[in-house]
């Protein structure tokens, strides 16, 4: 059978997952050519915002590689726009004169993002976000600092924000409506998104009307309706978008406001398909993934000769994927005569939930803070389900939906099989269990990498695991083993235990007797591995320095520029005027050009250049001063308050309790940083209720507290104990961070290592007084080597440093 020639123009997300879909289940039917504007191959759209924050690069989301396109034949023309389509002759023209002739075409055009026709909106330094181009625009302008004023405070323009400020830069949100998100939340929702945003530290800006931007060579600011104007060096638009139907127009196509399909795909036009946000199907233009992968699914039945293939439409929900929101809104949530609105409201937990009811039916939704059930309420207002019988308790969720009775696994459980879990690339609930089952899938890893369910942005990581435990019963290890990474199918707890089963003492014999993949491993399982050892046979193994991150090699963080930062250790935050001038001598010895004190009660040398590093550290040991570990996977400070010394409340000497814990803790390598907070009282200066250890100083002595944390996630700490005597909150502690020691992955916080092995084995374990000794006696005993150790005399300013890192290591930390 002849080939027939397939031409798609556009090569997003619709389009790819057409032939995914295509290739699987009509393969050999089509000879396919591609023009793609874009000078690349296909990539996942949704996860611009990880790579604008720093999180991924643009090699971790792309969804066709070079490889994909030759398995499978694909011609694909990057970088050439097609600008006419020849429909009396089935040939599509590029603007480059590259021709192709079709007896299919699909048109993928997508959609511009529509820029406001104010003055000043072609100035240099005016963005819109809509492609990677976009992206690599906003990281190189974040390099200069800044502010940045994000236009639009929508679902693209918070992501945008929420990713400019991770870069570094100051970021200021104008929004025309009265709250945010305004068509996706109701009043009291996009309140308390706009105060998150806030404690965030974006600035918000909402009845903002913009009215010029202003500027010569570049942008210089925003100035508004009311006359206030706003600093900026960088403008993003994310107002809105525009389906791309000039092409389709030009052809004859019927157009209205995108181009105009029928249930089948076809425009008007039989033998030419239109998919994704430029395609108008009933009256609908979608710009959610979700739709446009639907619709992907019936052109490619269209393709392969289904023709009882069709599309009937979607309901669509939203999920905000700003780290750390949970938000989900569904259907219509209007008020309106015979209409009655349910509404849950936690404040102190921070929990707004609204269910719009008409006719005993669900038919709109809005949940800030718990969305856990959110899949559940979606598919009452996808089935239209009449919720009579448990219309009390209907806004707590399908566990009190039968009676009262507390199922946790009831919302998955009650999802029909085509219900929706990933959004993202159109995975549902059956296709996830039969792929478990016939897969014999057990981890959440797996089901990504076979389903692709909860691989992009990740929202619904929770009903996946849900449906891993559904379907496999009592088979399901939620702390299942996920590899170290891909040199190795071992997890991390298999690994800790065979190197001390096996006594192995070398990263040649891990790698060798695991029976490791690569040759030398990579840079993910070589710091593990090398942690491990050290953790493992204090004495004996010799840590190897060249198996950690660039900043543990080179005892300073580095910079976005190349350069470096330079933070030497102030104990329990103290200091002293000799120290101080030793500082400010070497700043101006070196002509470092920022001094910063952080919030860890140090002060950061900022714009160390490589070549000076040494000789920086040199003048600083001879000072007295060592390295403060702002880099290190182990104790990085201890915050302290004044105490009882000076502060009229202070009820114990936590200044002093600091130095003695920030002496005795230092050096020692653990899986992840460690910082530590002691408050004189309760007032809680020093913040220690949000440490990965802290120590609040009462009237009755000192209450100990862990596994907290204040970066991209915010936690606040357990209370582990009250303790009478600084020696037993040393043994405490001392015994606390030998366990976390023992016991995590690498590259885990303390308080992800508390959610393993739970809150209260660590508890138990503690209280125990032989098993707390035994581990703080480890810990003692394993810090006598590290003072041994040549590494942690460098670091002590006994010994020259040395600099030179291994290509394979060249890298910055990851992020948490």
């Amino acid at each position: 059978m002849s080939r027939k020639k397939l031409v798609i123009i556009g090569n997003g997300m619709a389009p790819g997952r057409v032939l995914d879909h295509l290739f699987e289940t009509a393969p050999g039917h089509y000879d396919v050519t591609i023009f793609n504007a874009e000078p690349r191959v296909n990539y996942d759209r949704i996860m611009l915002s990880p790579v604008l924050s720093g999180e991924k690069s643009y090699e971790d989301i792309i969804i066709h590689d070079d490889a994909w396109y030759h398995r499978h034949g694909v011609t694909l023309h990057r970088g050439k726009r097609v600008n006419e389509i020849d429909r009396d002759n089935k040939r599509v023209i590029a603007d480059d004169g590259t021709t192709a002739t079709y007896d299919q075409l699909l048109i993928a055009t997508g959609s511009s993002p529509f820029i406001i026709p104010v003055p000043g909106h072609d100035l240099p330094g005016v963005l819109a976000y809509r492609d990677i181009d976009d992206v690599e625009a906003m990281l190189a302008a974040s390099k200069t600092g800044g502010r940045a004023v994000v236009i639009g405070g929508g679902l693209l323009g918070l992501e945008v924000a929420a990713g400019l400020k991770q870069q570094g830069m100051e970021v200021t949100v104008i929004h025309l409506a009265p709250t945010l998100m305004e068509r996706q939340l109701d009043e009291p929702a996009g309140h308390l998104l706009k105060r998150e945003i806030e404690r965030r530290g974006i600035e918000v800006h909402v009845e903002a009307n913009t009215k010029e931007i202003l500027g010569t060579d570049h942008v210089e600011s925003v100035k508004l309706e009311d006359g206030t104007e706003i600093e900026a060096s960088l403008v993003c638009m994310a107002v809105g978008i525009r389906p791309n139907v000039q092409l389709a127009k030009d052809a004859g196509l019927e157009i209205e406001r995108g181009i105009v399909v029928g249930d089948d795909m076809r425009t008007s036009d039989p033998d030419i398909f239109a998919v994704g946000e430029c395609a108008q199907h009933r009256g609908q233009c979608y710009g959610l993934v979700a739709p446009l992968y639907a619709m992907a699914k019936v052109v490619a039945g269209q393709l392969g000769d289904d023709r009882d293939a069709h599309y009937s439409g979607s309901q669509v929900s939203t999920k905000l994927k700003v780290t750390g929101v949970d938000l989900f809104s569904a259907g219509d949530f209007q008020n309106g005569e015979g209409r009655e609105e349910v509404v849950l409201r936690d404040a102190a937990k921070g929990i707004y939930k609204r269910l719009v009811l008409e006719e005993n039916r669900v038919i709109g939704a809005v949940f800030y803070g718990d969305t856990a059930d959110s899949a559940w309420f979606f598919q009452h207002i996808k089935d239209g389900t009449d919720v009579e019988d448990y219309r009390d308790t209907l806004i707590f969720g399908p566990a009190y939906a039968n009676g009262g009775a507390v199922d946790p696994m009831a919302a998955v459980a009650a999802l029909p099989g085509d219900a929706e879990i990933c959004g993202c690339n159109g995975v549902c609930k059956s296709r996830i269990q039969e792929t478990i089952t016939s897969e014999g899938l057990t981890t959440l890893d797996d089901v990504r990498a076979h389903t692709k369910a909860s691989a992009s942005c990740g929202s619904c990581t929770g009903l996946v695991e849900q449906l891993l435990a559904l379907t496999l019963g009592d088979a399901f290890d939620p702390n299942a083993k996920k590899p170290v990474c891909p040199c190795t199918d071992l997890g991390h707890d298999e690994v800790r235990r065979l190197i001390v089963a096996g006594e192995l003492k070398t990263i040649t014999d891990v790698m060798q007797q695991l029976e490791w993949k690569t040759s030398c491993g990579c840079a993910k399982c070589r710091p593990a591995i090398n942690y491990y050892l050290v953790c493992a046979w204090p004495g004996e193994y010799r840590d190897d320095g060249q198996s950690r991150f660039i900043n543990e090699r080179v005892h300073a963080n580095i910079q976005k520029d190349g350069t470096y930062s330079v933070v030497p250790r102030m104990w329990g935050g103290m200091t002293s005027p000799n120290e101080l001038r030793a500082i400010a001598d070497v700043a101006d010895k070196y002509d470092i050009p920022t001094v910063k004190v952080t919030g860890g009660q140090r002060i950061d040398l900022l714009g160390v250049k490589k070549e000076d590093l040494r000789e920086v550290w040199g003048d600083l040991n001879q000072a007295g001063l060592v390295s403060g570990h702002a880099y290190a996977k182990g104790l990085r400070t201890v915050k302290t308050c004044v105490g009882q010394e000076w502060c009229r409340f202070g009820t114990q000497d936590s200044t002093g309790l600091g130095i003695k814990l920030e002496r005795f803790l230092w050096g020692a390598w653990s899986p992840h940083k460690i910082k530590l907070g002691v408050s004189g009282c309760p007032r809680n200066c020093a913040e220690a209720t949000c440490k990965d250890i802290g120590v609040v100083c009462v009237d009755s002595g000192y209450e100990i507290h862990f596994a907290g944390a204040a970066g991209m996630h915010v936690k606040g700490t357990e209370k582990l104990c009250t303790l009478e005597t600084e020696a037993e909150v040393i043994e405490y502690i001392g015994g606390l961070v030998q366990m976390y020691r023992e016991q995590a992955w690498y590259l885990d916080r303390i308080y992800k290592w508390a959610d393993k092995v739970g809150i209260e084995h660590i508890r138990e374990t503690l209280e125990d007084p032989a098993q707390r000794k035994a581990y703080c006696d480890r810990f003692v005993y394993s810090q006598q080597f590290m003072q041994e150790d040549p590494w942690a005399q460098r670091v002590a300013g006994k010994d020259a440093h040395e600099f030179e890192p291994l290509t394979l290591n060249r890298q910055m930390e990851p992020a948490e």
